[in-house]
């Protein structure tokens, strides 16, 4: 209890929105539920209590955020569909209800000790190793979050994590287990192969009949995509700049406002040496690393020169810039090699750190340490700074007054012209290609263009170099072209499906042989091909010779030298293959033991997960959820 008022007192909040991801339980990610509020709308209800409209909103928008971090301006409403986010909202939300609902029956709770202990244990809100007060008020600011919305987000992931830890608690993997999983996983086989080419058949030739009934029956493929036109005004700060002033008052203002935005923490620059080796390594393993490390920490302190054994002997990216990382802060560095490097002075050598990289051994070259930036140095930055703003905000005035004008009725281009603005016009577009040239964010701006009805102004849109209004100029359907227009992509098509068909007729014909009784490389002849060999391979690895093909692989390794031809050919990227099994390699035991703690390390979290999965699935049967379907 005095642990959290104590942060309450110096921080104000403990949500620190940038760590959430890295907070969240492996199986259940809780984004913030939050169990005590009461709001209105209703979407769904597990075993009788309510899942709001609000808490929808906030997890399907999460959602929605996450996504866009991975596609970026790829992201458009057909994705969002084929992603299933809003039914993938829902079921987060149902899931976190059923774990909540299950803590309370086990009688599972989180202490206000519990709750304390997580948070000081986070090392993102510590500065060297301490819970540091100024760093929580530092991101506070930044994320404009409450204290209590963290306590409850924290708690919560502590309960599920509580209730995983009972309900998989439990589970063990056995040597043999692990030694199952050895074999099946580094097994190698050896196979021969044919592979027909569906170019290698270059005289294929189509008539007009034919490509006239391969388009009669496949029109649909070459549907054009609906386009539009469109008219539209743009806003860029830049054209402002000249109307701003910015004075020395609200620089001092913004100075004394923003302390935290001066503050430059220490900084070392130094240069490392690193020995590989995995975190779940044998233990001989990680001791033949350390010792490889600590007789080039005697060749360093024996004065010889370490940039130069970084480039002899690191097996880090850095190795080749004689180990030299420059000038980071703490935070920028796993956790033991920045406790190290921050304890250290100029020219100093250190002993080994282990991270989760391997064994390391560190050279600081320079210290440099906290500052603040003073007004004076700081104010021609913020000068430009409050400008940019400044004229950001007259750029969006400037945009308001023309759309408001528009409410009379009045077109775009009329308006533009009593206030001498350029209108822009755009050719036809696709919903997946926006406009050739002129806007930064072309899917944003194809995606409002698209959803805006013919004729009607758009509302203020912000595409990142600028405000834009836009307005429909014309619309044009999708629609089946005519043969003509299409002609040379339909016999192209037809030809390539030809040639495929005429590879594959081949590949089954040898493989048809090969059951008879035919030698592989006589019978190859006769197709004008030979016979190439992969080489041993495993299971997961590429096909040496063909390629990551996972089909060929597993019928590659259900073959025996007594069954040693498959069912059918295999199809790939580049034709057909026929495949012949030539022999077969156990892996070596001795490498089990080196490797058996971390195969029952890797197999025990799957087991749990699926442990935990099952119980879930169960609980789901066994309980009462009704959603609205107008949301999926």
């Amino acid at each position: 209890i005095q642990m959290l008022s104590l942060m309450r007192k110096h921080a104000g909040s403990w949500l620190i929105k940038v760590l959430l991801g890295g907070i969240a339980v492996t199986f259940i990610s809780w984004g913030g539920y939050q169990v005590t509020s009461q709001r209105s709308g209703r979407v769904a209800t597990v075993n009788g209590e309510t899942i709001t409209a609000e808490e929808y909103r906030d997890t399907y928008k999460r959602l929605i955020e996450q996504v866009q971090q991975r596609f970026g301006n790829n992201l458009n409403e057909e994705m969002i569909q084929n992603l299933q986010l809003p039914k993938q909202a829902i079921d987060q939300l149902v899931d976190q209800m059923l774990m909540r609902q299950a803590a309370t029956d086990m009688d599972l709770r989180v202490t206000d000790e519990d709750l304390s202990r997580s948070i000081k244990s986070i090392s993102a809100f510590q500065t060297a190793g301490v819970f540091d007060p100024r760093r929580y008020k530092l991101i506070l600011d930044r994320n404009n979050l409450s204290p209590e919305s963290f306590e409850i987000s924290q708690r919560e992931s502590l309960l599920v994590e509580k209730v995983n830890n009972l309900i998989a608690g439990s589970v063990k993997v056995s040597d043999d287990e692990a030694l199952e999983w050895y074999n099946w996983s580094n097994a190698m086989v050896d196979l021969e192969f044919v592979l027909f080419e569906p170019d290698r058949y270059p005289d294929i030739a189509v008539t007009a009949e034919e490509i006239q009934q391969y388009f009669e029956g496949r029109k649909e493929a070459y549907k054009t995509e609906p386009e539009v036109k469109v008219r539209y005004l743009k806003f860029e700060p830049q054209n402002y700049i000249a109307k701003v002033a910015v004075s020395d008052v609200e620089i001092s203002e913004y100075y004394e406002e923003h302390p935290d935005e001066f503050q430059n923490p220490k900084t070392v620059e130094a240069r490392h040496i690193l020995i590989k080796v995995g975190q779940d390594a044998a233990p001989d393993e990680a001791a033949k690393a350390k010792e490889k490390i600590e007789d080039i920490l005697k060749k360093a302190r024996g004065k010889q020169d370490f940039a130069e054994l970084a480039k002899q002997y690191s097996e880090g990216p850095s190795k080749d810039k004689g180990g030299h990382l420059g000038s980071f802060r703490r935070d920028a560095m796993v956790k033991p090699f920045a406790d190290k490097a921050f304890a250290m002075q100029a020219g100093e050598i250190s002993d080994p750190v282990r991270t989760r990289f391997g064994w390391h051994i560190i050279k600081v070259e320079q210290v440099n340490e906290a500052t603040v930036t003073t007004l004076a140095d700081a104010k021609d930055k913020i000068r430009k700074k409050l400008a940019d703003e400044y004229a950001k905000q007259l750029a969006y005035d400037g945009a308001e007054s023309i759309f408001d004008a528009t409410f009379e009725g009045d077109r775009l281009e009329a308006v533009a012209a009593d206030q001498q603005l350029v209108v822009h016009t755009t050719g036809f577009f696709s919903r997946n290609g926006g406009p050739s040239k002129g806007v930064q964010k072309k899917s944003e701006f194809a995606k409002t263009a698209f959803e805006l009805p013919e004729g009607e102004i758009s509302e203020i849109q912000d595409f990142g170099d600028g405000y834009y209004l836009l307005e429909i100029i014309e619309k044009h359907p999708a629609q089946i072209p005519e043969l003509k227009a299409v002609e040379k992509k339909v016999s192209a098509d037809l030809v390539k499906e030809k040639k495929s068909e005429q590879a594959k007729i081949d590949a089954e014909a040898l493989l048809s042989a090969l059951k008879d009784g035919a030698d592989m490389a006589a019978a190859s002849k006769e197709f004008d091909l030979k016979t190439q060999s992969t080489g041993f391979f495993k299971r997961n690895d590429a096909i040496p010779n063909i390629g990551f093909e996972r089909n060929i692989s597993d019928v590659a390794f259900g073959l025996s030298a007594q069954n040693s031809l498959p069912q059918d050919i295999s199809d790939g990227p580049k034709g057909y293959y026929v495949i012949k099994f030539k022999q077969r390699k156990a892996p070596a035991m001795s490498d089990f033991d080196k490797e058996k703690d971390s195969i029952k390390n890797r197999l025990l979290q799957q087991k749990r997960f699926k442990a935990f999965q099952a119980w879930l699935d169960q609980r789901k049967k066994s309980s009462e959820i009704v959603i609205d379907e107008n949301l999926l």
